[in-house]
């Protein structure tokens, strides 16, 4: 089965550039892609998401914000939070996202995030 993923982030150029790397990975079905984090948080309440790749800083809510009010849904995705500022990541730790990636990310800063979701969540399959 594969991941599902969503992916959030107000600047388009990344929106894109992450969209892109995470259609490259057969294991992961990427069910939309958001420059909004109000619209991604309604229609992650509305489908099953496993994964959510968010920006922390947006202009409605905060990608921290997003995380932690995604974690009070009965059955949560795990989020990884993505910023060029590293002082966000003890945030991301307090409200225990899954994972913190530091912008500028590589290809393989978000392959190994996918890995490490399939290895605990007990996927099966071949990324590429």
């Amino acid at each position: 089965m594969a991941i599902r993923a969503v992916v959030i982030d107000n600047s388009e150029e990344l929106l894109v550039k992450l969209t892109c790397i995470l259609k490259e990975i057969r294991e992961v079905k990427l069910c939309g892609s958001f420059t909004d984090a109000v619209a991604a948080m309604q229609y992650i309440k509305e489908n099953p998401i496993d994964l959510v790749f968010s920006d922390v800083v947006m202009p409605d809510i905060s990608g921290i914000t997003l995380a932690a009010k995604l974690y009070e849904l009965p059955d949560p995705p795990e989020v990884v939070l993505l910023s060029g500022i590293p002082g966000f990541s003890l945030e991301a730790w307090k409200i225990r996202a899954y994972g913190f990636i530091t912008k500028p990310y590589t290809k393989a800063q978000i392959i190994k995030m996918v890995e490490r979701y399939k290895r605990e969540y007990g996927r099966n399959g071949s990324f590429f």
